[in-house]
């Protein structure tokens, strides 16, 4: 059918086409913010998270981004009320300890597990003989596991004993795949494998702990991944985890992936078609945006919301200004260095809190 309009159709600079009755720029189409725009220097569209539209002055938290806008590290009083998580109180502690019938984990009382979503609820529950059950995960980029993964095995371990519960342990490796392009698939799924064994050293129960590849295990979790995907549009992905126009649509389908171990009717084997089981996740805060996420759907998909129980980052050797990674080679310590590797590694890239030279320190 022919276009009897005036005007043309334009494109504003987030690249969405738009039509114009006269023919010219309309400037309300345009974005209203860096977010959405094209980057001056790539050319490609900026997300919401990207650090050229964040404050200098902020601390900049994501699913794959950890940095510190200071050399003091990542103001977690800050991050709770940006989160909009609850801080742990002497209360909690006192609660903890009561339900476990032993004083707390050091992580808690040293505060390296700081906050949490409903660790009250399921502390409630559990006084009330309801049962939970855990999930925690590890994200192959590496052949090992570096210091910083040690914090919450270590600690999910001794949840699981004091709680004598179920866990479940999800190896993204098709997460991986797709936020690292010099990585293939055969890659990660080697990799997971690998990293599997480093886990099953911290000590979970064989009879109570199953741990499971996403490639392999995914036709079980799929159903659960279609009706979270269809609860969530692609501007809220967006917005929670600062996806832009250039990103691979792979990583807009991988959230759901990895929020619907929260929900127990994944887990047909070990929970049969229950879905009302409450799951508690031990976590770093940096994968706090998935879980908000997975909060929100589990409402509308009229499942019981999970719980999380959130810890501080292990610091890169450079400092506390980012976290250990096991992309960056200098920034962490594997489990599998040698004594010599460990050596060279704190010589040549750990800084101690002095000045660069004699002249600076004095």
């Amino acid at each position: 059918m022919e276009n009897t309009q005036k005007g043309k159709y334009l494109v504003n600079k987030s690249g969405f086409s738009y039509f114009s009755p006269t023919g010219q720029p309309d400037p309300s189409q345009e974005p209203q913010s860096t977010a959405g725009s094209l980057c001056p220097t790539c050319g490609q569209a900026i997300p919401e998270n990207c650090q050229s539209n964040v404050d200098p002055d902020e601390d900049i938290v994501t699913g794959t981004d950890v940095q510190a806008a200071s050399d003091k590290g990542i103001d977690y009083d800050k991050l709770i009320d940006k989160f909009g998580c609850s801080a742990m109180t002497p209360e909690l502690v006192n609660k903890f300890e009561k339900c476990t019938g032993e004083k707390p984990h050091r992580f808690i009382r040293r505060g390296m597990f700081f906050c949490h979503r409903d660790l009250d609820v399921c502390l409630d529950a559990y006084e009330k003989k309801q049962p939970f059950y855990l999930y925690t995960g590890r994200g192959p980029s590496n052949e090992a596991l570096h210091m910083g993964h040690t914090i919450p095995f270590i600690f999910t371990q001794y949840l699981q004993r004091v709680f004598d519960v179920p866990l479940v342990i999800q190896i993204t490796d098709d997460e991986k795949f797709l936020y690292k392009d010099e990585l293939d698939l055969d890659d990660t799924i080697r990799m997971g494998i690998t990293n599997i064994k480093d886990i099953i050293a911290f000590g979970f129960d064989p009879e109570k702990t199953f741990i499971f590849s996403d490639c392999e295990y995914i036709k079980y979790l799929y159903p659960n991944v279609l009706r979270v995907q269809k609860s969530i549009t692609l501007n809220q992905m967006r917005g929670i985890f600062g996806f832009g126009d250039s990103d691979c649509i792979g990583k807009y389908a991988f959230p759901p992936v990895q929020a619907v171990p929260a929900f127990s009717n994944s887990f047909p084997h070990i929970f049969g078609d229950k879905k009302n089981i409450q799951c508690l996740i031990p976590a770093a805060i940096d994968q706090d945006p998935y879980f908000r996420m997975t909060r929100d759907i589990a409402g509308k998909l009229k499942y019981m919301k999970p719980a999380s129980f959130y810890s501080t980052f292990f610091p890169a050797l450079q400092g506390k200004k980012s976290k250990m990674s096991s992309s960056v080679y200098s920034s962490a310590i594997l489990l599998t260095d040698s004594p010599a590797d460990v050596k060279k590694k704190i010589n040549s890239y750990a800084k101690s809190g002095g000045q660069e030279t004699a002249e600076l320190q004095r």
